[in-house]
């Protein structure tokens, strides 16, 4: 029976996928930025259906994230498997910037990072070839263009995997498909039949994203770029396609000798948001005349296809919708926000429990530096899970009551001190729940030299409320929020609407997608108090 592949097939915030093949399994990882675990690690049978097995960096390996911008920390991971092993390489620009990690199992653990202080940039990426020899690739301003001016390219240089070191000099294997060309990055290499096939992603990861691909007979060469790059975009399709931004793709090959591709792209809600992020597609791939053809007949990312002939469609359970915090652990969906303290967070009696720490949700941005300045003191009380769905309600109970300028509840969060905050706190001596807006004002991105920025933050609606246990609910359909809020979750009454597009504004980009969650806060000063949810229901 034959079954569809639904685009995105891993919706929400999990952007530059990478994909292998071991034997009939399918192993996905993706980038988390600043998200605690790191690295969703996803498992298929079928390229449909995908169930997250895991989290490559935790705190079991010392993993270290640092929250600031949302667009800082963990960017475009490569996964590969040899000879038993399976590799992530990645960078952590909230730590010594490029790591690789093993493991003998995807699901876990993975080895403590061995850190390449010998390759810089970003992006790098490792490539086995069928002889088992390693290299290593990354991104830099390495291309001479006769002017005696570098420009940004592609080097690739022998790798020592087992003592995890470069072993010869890099060697600059390309430069960009298009003249000029910005930001040529996320290199993945492949020795298929005569030639090396390198793909790399380029126009940056907004409108103008692309996919490139050039080849070469001889690994240690100058590669010849395909006539027809991009092989895949969407930017000629204009700013109101329902996909966007499509590019970063890594390859695949099924048993029987067909070929997949995954790649980030973005859907557009009202025409213009950009709310869940980068998500996970994918397209069939054909190769003709020696080159690989991306979505063969169409050309752009459809909503579905059919399925491999070759692959028995295999369902998974579905996320949980309702979360009890029964168990001691949190599923491996839920994400904090900075590598959480141990006092600030634990579960407790059914319950969820976040202290009143003087971190804030919307502490105000710093810039971000490439290398890491390891602060402990860089995270949120925060658990929360990503945006999946444009029409996505979040609920929960709480028993909190806030004793001076502490405040705790729910949140839409954003990149870029974006969020939406539905919170009990006291103000002027007397209990309230109230709706908070926090948005931030830059000129430019937060890893630029001199970046500055400026957060405001607005009570939209204030009612008194006094009670020691609420029930708060966001319901989102697109940008159209409700607000709600009572004593039980059957007698909820409406506080207010608020305009999502003002958390999500086209400057924001879609580098991170949505993530909904609880939280709580001393708001900049240290209590012991304490909010606990008795559960967290998104659907």
């Amino acid at each position: 029976m034959s079954y569809k592949l639904n685009n995105p097939i891993i919706p929400g915030y999990y952007p530059d996928p990478s994909i292998i093949r071991v034997e009939d399994d399918f192993y996905l990882a993706c980038s988390s930025f600043e998200m605690f675990p790191g690295i969703p690690i996803f498992h298929s049978k079928d390229l449909a259906h995908w169930e997250q097995i895991g989290n490559a960096l935790t705190e079991e390996n010392g993993f270290h994230m640092e929250k600031n911008c949302g667009v800082g920390g963990l960017m475009a991971p490569t996964i590969r498997y040899n000879n038993g092993t399976y590799y992530i390489i990645n960078a952590n620009f909230a730590d010594k910037g490029n790591y690789i990690c093993t493991a003998k199992d995807p699901a876990g653990p993975w080895s403590e990072p061995h850190w390449m202080d010998d390759v810089p940039g970003i992006d790098a990426s490792i490539f086995f070839d069928n002889d088992g020899s390693c290299y290593v690739m990354g991104t830099g301003d390495v291309w001479d263009n006769g002017t005696g001016v570098k420009e940004r390219g592609i080097w690739l240089a022998p790798y020592d995997i087992e003592n995890f070191r470069v072993t010869g000099e890099p060697y600059t294997i390309y430069n960009s498909a298009m003249r000029g060309g910005a930001s040529p990055e996320a290199p993945h290499l492949y020795h298929i039949g005569d030639y090396y096939y390198l793909i790399i992603a380029e126009g940056g990861t907004e409108h103008y994203h692309a996919v490139m691909v050039a080849r070469s007979k001889e690994l240690f060469s100058f590669f010849e770029g395909n006539p027809a790059n991009p092989v895949m975009t969407h930017r000629h399709m204009g700013f109101k396609s329902p996909i966007i931004n499509v590019g970063h793709a890594d390859l695949v090959e099924l048993k029987d000798g067909s070929w997949y591709a995954v790649m980030l792209g973005s859907r557009l809600i009202d025409e213009k948001y950009k709310n869940l992020g980068r998500e996970t597609f994918i397209c069939p791939v054909i190769w003709e005349r020696d080159w690989p053809v991306f979505s063969p007949e169409t050309g752009k990312i459809e909503w579905s296809y059919d399925g491999p002939e070759s692959l028995e469609e295999t369902v998974y359970l579905e996320e949980n919708k309702f979360d009890d915090f029964d168990e001691q652990k949190l599923p491996f969906y839920m994400t904090f926000w900075g590598t959480p303290g141990k006092e600030c967070w634990k579960i407790e009696d059914s319950c969820l429990k976040l202290k009143c720490i003087h971190q804030r949700l919307d502490d105000d941005l710093e810039q971000m530096g490439m290398e890491g300045t390891l602060s402990d003191d860089k995270y949120a009380a925060f658990v929360g899970r990503r945006q999946c769905k444009m029409d996505t309600t979040i609920t929960t109970r709480m028993t909190f009551v806030p004793e001076g300028q502490e405040s705790a509840g729910i949140a839409v969060v954003q990149a870029m001190n974006h969020q939406l905050h539905v919170e009990r706190a006291c103000e002027n001596g007397k209990q309230v729940v109230r709706v908070k807006l926090i948005t931030a004002d830059y000129q430019q991105p937060p890893y630029f030299p001199g970046f500055t920025s400026t957060t405001n933050r607005e009570n939209i609606c204030t009612v008194e409320y006094d009670k020691d246990t609420i029930v708060l609910q966001i319901e989102m359909h697109n940008e159209d929020f409700t607000i709600r809020y009572g004593e039980s979750e059957e007698n909820l009454k409406e506080l207010c609407k608020a305009d999502g597009s003002l958390i999500n504004p086209e400057k924001v980009g879609c580098m991170c997608g949505t993530v909904l969650g609880m939280y709580a806060t001393g708001n900049e000063e240290d209590s012991e108090n304490t909010a606990a949810f008795d559960w967290f229901r998104c659907e």
